[in-house]
């Protein structure tokens, strides 16, 4: 802040809530009083036009009545306000007004010109009453400061590319016309010159207006003053000095100096400063009371050298530079003695609050959320009478679709409610999005949407989900605050199965041990079987639409029940309605110690040959991307050579350079369709994936007898991902986090938790290195490992088993550590652990020819 203000010689507020702007200013001797005494003509963008002459009687005093000469409403807004010799036949002095478009004025042989700038970039010059021409700027975007040099008789303006730009007047005036910018090329070329810049010089800012003043007879120097630095150029364009500003500007003023060859500056800035520089120097620096941006210098009352400045709200202002210091005081502040002891106890205090209230409520209290809406999925029993499947059949199998009803009941008035509905694919919705309008209380609104399957495969899930996102309005946030309910529902079996025969052999097989007596499948799945006259089936076919077979056995004297399919992720859905049917079976009964497990071995060979298979469809479209990627590139060089050959004057044989675009292009269309190919090769082979994988999880958890936290742990390791890309797949997702799990709540000495996993997630070279780390994940559970996310327990003491376990191999002797133990626990399996070659892709038939 200056030491100094500027002392007030007379200052006052133009109207109410009216703004301004640095060309709503002027000085002049309007009424061509002839005694050399300045008027101040302000003009504001409400339309009002004020010209005042001040005369205080003493310094600092207000407006008086008869200080203002002129107020009139003009209606339109006015952007700027001039005096000069606009009238033909006489010498006084005329205002000019400007309303809706940028104004300049240029003095030539004692008559002044009035030039105009459009908003799209066009120059208008009138001459006193009348209009001379009008020219376009080329390249102009939008308008910028503009300023006419009465010594190189040029306009000078700062162009959207940020460039000053001069273009001379004769130029101008020999130039196409403007109303002729829409006639053919052939009379543009009679009409006129073409317009041509005089010089231009980047300044690499916007810049906030420009003034040309001349300090001699022999040069004038062009001023420009930008968002962080003022220029000043030469004639011809080159940069006479500049100074890089400290504050943002609002306005400037160069004026001639008394010191030979040099040129003073008024600068204001946003500080409510303004500076007086000398060439570069800063030679004075006084505070305003408000942001100036307009400012002149003018003889008012006798007084040269007045400062007349402007803000955008009105604050017109004179001032005289003086040294009337500002001295500030700082008043006494009541100082008080602090009791550390107390302000120790109260901080005590609030953190056993803060921890209570974490305890029961979480970071973010619940406060009426589940009651603000109310979400309910209801599926229908029945299938639609006609089905809403655009493809009816999958193969011989006609495709039924299932109604699902979902109802949305508001408490209080919401806004913004968006329903979103996903299914697992290959099921797709007839309309997955809905909005609501809940204006007020109390409102009940039900969408209604079917189901169906699309595709020859099987989805990993029957399970939906609606959510729901609105925004709950409150008294301090009308606009809301974001909040997300959901609601889950479950598909019946029969919309993607139906009854099949049994079959006697399969080749993946799984038992299922429970603790009570066998029930009859006939009362687990109807629908799916006839009724037998014993009522006790034991031995049921299900049949998924698209050809894939799974049979379903109940033992008679023992309490088990087997699955068995040609496919091994058809046994996931059939495995897990099972387990489901059964647990509310017997609630219904009212038994409630039922339970299942599982004894066999855990089928990780099959598992892993899923794997296997999704990890070679990922490398082969990679390959696949590669190969298209050249061939594209050489159907483009093929492409410009032959455009060159065409475009030559002299024709020169093709040397069938046409044969070779037709082969590359017959290679880059059979390549784009073995992309395609791949793509939903891949897309099926991780949905099946996935149903394994649930799979897994599910005989892991029946193994172990795992808690419902703990399997949730297994499901977010095994399943991070609904869908997977080349840039980030399963293989290295599930790697880093079954790693982490080894490393941390599996880990068996501090050794181990040590080890740094890799901080970037790349595609692996092959699967070695995963399925060792599920092999060892199954026999760290076996020996007792538990999974737990808390850090504390990272090495747990149930880990600690008769005969140890094996750390994470780091090299050839621990891997060979790690076959030995892991093949006393999987016997069928040892071959997982050897290196397993990756698969050759086949290579492209009809491309390579």
């Amino acid at each position: 802040m200056s030491l100094f203000k500027a002392r007030d010689w007379w200052s006052t507020v133009l109207g109410e809530k009216e703004e301004f702007d640095q060309g709503c200013l002027c000085l002049a001797d309007v009424d061509n009083s002839g005694n050399g005494q300045d008027k101040i003509i302000v003009g504001s963008f409400m339309g009002y036009l004020r010209i005042f002459n001040p005369h205080p009687v003493k310094t600092g005093d207000g407006a008086q009545a008869e200080d203002l000469l002129l107020e009139v409403h003009l209606r339109d807004p006015i952007l700027q306000v001039e005096v000069g010799k606009f009238v033909s036949g006489t010498e006084m002095l005329h205002l000019a007004v400007l309303h809706s478009r940028k104004l300049c004025v240029y003095s030539v042989s004692g008559r002044d010109l009035i030039c105009i700038q459009s908003m799209d970039g066009m120059l208008m010059v009138f001459e006193q009453e009348s209009y001379a021409f009008g020219r376009f700027l080329p390249g102009s975007l939008l308008p910028g400061p503009l300023a006419y040099s009465s010594r190189t008789d040029s306009f000078i303006t700062v162009s959207s590319c940020r460039q000053v730009e001069s273009y001379k007047y004769q130029v101008l005036a020999f130039a196409t016309d403007a109303d002729k910018r829409q006639e053919t090329e052939q009379q543009k070329l009679g009409s006129g010159k073409r317009l041509v810049v005089d010089w231009t010089l980047n300044i690499g800012e916007q810049a906030l207006d420009i003034c040309i003043v001349s300090f001699n007879q022999s040069a004038s120097s062009i001023f420009v003053l930008g968002e962080r630095n003022f220029f000043c150029l030469k004639d011809n364009g080159q940069i006479r000095f500049m100074k890089k500003l400290d504050c943002s500007p609002s306005s400037f003023l160069p004026y001639c100096s008394v010191s030979e060859g040099t040129i003073n500056t008024l600068i204001g800035n946003h500080n409510k400063m303004l500076h007086i520089y000398q060439d570069v120097t800063l030679k004075w620096a006084t505070q305003l009371s408000h942001i100036p941006v307009a400012v002149r210098v003018g003889c008012l009352h006798d007084l040269k050298g007045v400062i007349v400045t402007l803000s955008d709200d009105g604050h017109l202002q004179c001032s005289y530079l003086g040294t009337d210091p500002s001295l500030f005081q700082a008043p006494k502040v009541e100082s008080r003695e602090l009791n550390y002891d107390e302000l120790d106890k109260e901080l005590k205090e609030l953190q056993k609050l803060i921890k209570d209230v974490n305890k029961l409520q979480g970071v973010w209290p619940m406060t009426e959320k589940e009651d603000d809406l109310k979400v309910s999925a209801l599926v229908s029993s029945n299938f639609d009478s006609v089905s809403q499947a655009p493809d009816v059949e999958v193969g011989t199998d006609l495709v039924p679709s299932v109604t699902v009803k979902v109802t949305l009941q508001n408490r209080v008035a919401l806004q913004k409610a968006k329903l979103s509905v996903y299914v697992q694919p290959p099921l797709v919705l007839t309309c997955d999005q809905f909005t609501f309008e809940f204006m007020a209380p109390e409102m009940t609104k039900t969408v209604a949407f079917s189901v169906y399957l699309k595709g020859s495969y099987t989805p990993p899930e029957l399970e939906g989900n609606a959510v729901v996102s609105y925004s709950r309005p409150t008294d301090r946030n009308p606009d809301g605050i974001p909040r997300v309910i959901q609601c889950k529902f479950r598909l019946p079996l029969k919309l993607i199965c139906l009854p099949g025969q049994p079959s006697k052999t399969a080749s993946h097989k799984l038992t299922i041990d429970t603790n009570k007596s066998p029930v009859s499948l006939l009362s687990l799945f109807p629908g799916f079987a006839n009724q037998s006259e014993d009522d006790q089936v034991n031995v049921m076919g299900f049949r998924f639409l698209g050809g894939s077979r799974v049979t379903l056995l109940a033992s008679k004297t023992s309490q088990r029940y087997r699955i068995q399919s040609e496919q091994f992720e058809d046994l996931w859905l059939i495995t897990n309605e099972l387990i489901i049917r059964l647990k509310e079976y017997f609630e219904k009964q009212g038994i409630k110690d039922f339970s299942c497990s599982f004894s066999g071995s855990v089928p990780l060979q099959e598992y892993f040959e899923l794997i296997d298979h999704h990890f070679e469809l990922r490398i082969n479209g990679e390959k696949l991307e590669e190969l298209l990627s050249e061939r594209a590139v050489q159907f483009r060089a093929i492409q410009r050579r032959l455009l060159t050959r065409f475009k030559d004057k002299t024709p020169a044989p093709l040397q069938h350079l046409d044969t070779l675009l037709d082969g590359t292009y017959k290679q880059v269309i059979a390549l784009a369709d073995a992309v395609e190919e791949n793509q939903d090769n891949l897309f099926q082979a991780f949905i099946r994936l996935r149903s394994a994988t649930h799979l897994v999880i599910l005989l892991i958890g029946l193994w172990q007898k795992l808690s419902a936290d703990q399997v949730a742990i297994l499901e977010a390791a095994f399943l991070p991902l609904q869908q997977d890309t080349q840039e980030l797949g399963w293989e290295e997702t599930v790697d880093a986090a079954v790693s982490h799990l080894l490393k941390t709540c599996l880990s068996k000495s501090s050794k181990e938790q040590a080890l740094t996993l890799g901080s970037q997630l790349d595609i692996p070279k092959d699967t070695s290195r995963l399925k060792k780390h599920i092999t060892l994940l199954c026999d760290r559970l076996a020996k007792g490992g538990r999974l737990c996310l808390s850090t504390d327990a990272a090495a747990p003491p149930t880990m600690v088993m008769p005969g140890g376990c094996a750390p994470i191999p780091e090299s050839d002797l621990e891997e060979r550590s790690v076959e030995q133990e892991s093949t006393e626990l999987f016997t069928n399996h040892k071959h997982l652990i050897a290196e397993t070659p990756m698969p050759e892709v086949p290579p492209l038939q009809g491309v390579a020819e």
